[in-house]
């Protein structure tokens, strides 16, 4: 069976992107979203969520190129002289794994993120990170063992096949779905559900109306999630951190109204992480060894 999960990234980023979600939720084919709880429109998305019952809401875990939940003074190892984390993804991932005092910090914070999501009161559907900066091992491994005190139920895992993108198979594609393994490793073993199939990498900023129709008659068996950058509109957030990406056209692919005909043509199912997968049962000690930290 083809199951297929339409999300959007960056909720709460700003205004532009919060009305893009909206308006792919009201009317397209978007069932969920992942909120930036620092974002400086984090509030304005919260409001528009409780407005929106159906549209799930996840976290989208931020420790690169973005706001942070805590304030500078109690994570100086993170973040820029401006109170955001850079966006130098090597030196960063260098700093989470070498730096003690660094990975103390990205645990508080992380902790605040989520504890920051359940101020919401919104349901946690599930949970990813900006720039999937969960496949670095140490913030994979955090986000799992906070995500458990929490009751995470999902993780987005970022693996995503070249075929049905009928593109060329390059050794770093390789590479990544192999990395990835350990992040699904990790998810499953704290008894978390988690994608077969992520589509949205190779094509980051640019999944078009085009692109869904090439995919979408191609894509595997099993559960896929494809995500989106959609937006009302370009504001100068988004020229400044995404100069490239056509977030308007995103949109417009969320809202083509030819898309649930493709796919029930095709045979593919719109679900939510809640009905994709139920949550595996999980091991008893291995969630015990994730809570504990070894």
């Amino acid at each position: 069976m083809k199951r297929v999960l339409f999300s959007a990234d960056d909720f709460g980023l700003s205004l532009a992107v919060n009305e893009g979600i909206e308006r792919a939720h009201r009317d397209g084919i978007l069932s969920t979203a992942s909120l930036m709880v620092a974002g400086k429109a984090a509030g304005d998305a919260v409001a528009r969520a409780r407005r929106l019952p159906d549209l799930r809401v996840g976290l989208h875990l931020v420790t690169i190129e973005g706001p942070a939940a805590l304030p500078q003074a109690e994570i100086p190892a993170l973040l820029d002289r401006d109170g955001s984390f850079p966006s130098d993804q090597m030196r960063l991932g260098l700093r989470y794994a070498f730096r003690p005092e660094a990975r103390r910090q990205l645990a508080r914070e992380i902790e605040a993120q989520f504890d920051a999501f359940a101020a919401t009161g919104l349901r946690l559907d599930h949970a990813n990170a900006h720039k999937h900066m969960h496949l670095h091992p140490t913030i994979g491994r955090m986000l799992v063992q906070t995500g458990l005190r929490h009751g995470l139920p999902a993780l987005r895992v970022p693996s995503e096949p070249a075929g049905p993108l009928g593109e060329a198979d390059t050794a770093a594609s390789r590479a990544l779905r192999l990395w990835t393994r350990l992040l699904r490793r990790q998810a499953q073993h704290a008894g978390l559900a988690v994608n077969d199939n992520c589509f949205g990498l190779a094509w980051s900023g640019h999944m078009t109306a085009d692109r869904v129709r090439h995919l979408v008659p191609r894509l595997p068996d099993g559960f896929s999630e494809i995500y989106f950058h959609p937006a009302s509109r370009r504001d100068r957030l988004l020229d400044r951190l995404m100069p490239t990406y056509e977030h308007q056209a995103e949109l417009a692919a969320l809202c083509d109204p030819d898309l649930p005909e493709l796919l029930r043509r095709n045979g593919v199912v719109p679900v939510t992480w809640r009905d994709a997968t139920a949550r595996p049962p999980g091991s008893v000690a291995g969630m015990a060894t994730l809570l504990a930290g070894r």
